[in-house]
């Protein structure tokens, strides 16, 4: 077992798993795929999409790939419920393709945390949808979030 801590850690309010959500999105819209790593146990396993990651290394093997592919990345978290060490998620995020077409992917994620407040097991279930570059809806300059930009529910989605 680790001895890496990640407060907040588990049992989960629902400020604590807010709050994690947030820091989730921070991490994944810094589009770095180290750090992103290191918010998951050395053990992490995860499917997203159609592909099945188990550890940091084919974390970040993964992560890169996909920022690679998914230009202009922005994301956006929502908490939709939590358990002692688990927090359920929807997000949606906007990207464009290398061939100039822009998509806004809907999803929902189980997570599950270790008592470090590591997450071990992330399951995602994502959409993609082609939209058009007038119908982009998060506009901020890439990286975190700013805390006045409207949430997926303030957003309509």
């Amino acid at each position: 077992m680790t001895t890496e801590l990640r407060p907040p850690l588990p049992p989960f309010t629902r400020e604590t798993a807010a709050q994690k959500v947030r820091m989730a999105e921070d991490g994944w819209n810094s589009r770095d795929p180290q750090r992103v790593a290191l918010a998951y146990t050395p053990d992490t396993i995860w499917r997203n999409r159609h592909e099945f990651p188990s550890g940091r290394e084919q974390v970040i093997e993964f992560l890169t790939r996909k920022w690679a592919r998914e230009v202009e990345y922005r994301l956006i978290k929502e908490l939709w419920a939590h358990d002692d060490n688990r927090i359920a998620v929807r997000f949606a995020y906007e990207w464009l393709d290398h061939n100039g077409q822009w998509f806004r992917s809907y999803g929902n994620e189980n997570w599950e945390f270790n008592t470090q407040g590591l997450m071990h097991r992330r399951f995602a279930s994502i959409n993609d949808l082609a939209i058009a570059e007038s119908e982009r809806l998060f506009h901020w300059p890439q990286g975190r979030r700013p805390d006045h930009h409207p949430s997926l529910s303030e957003l309509g989605l």
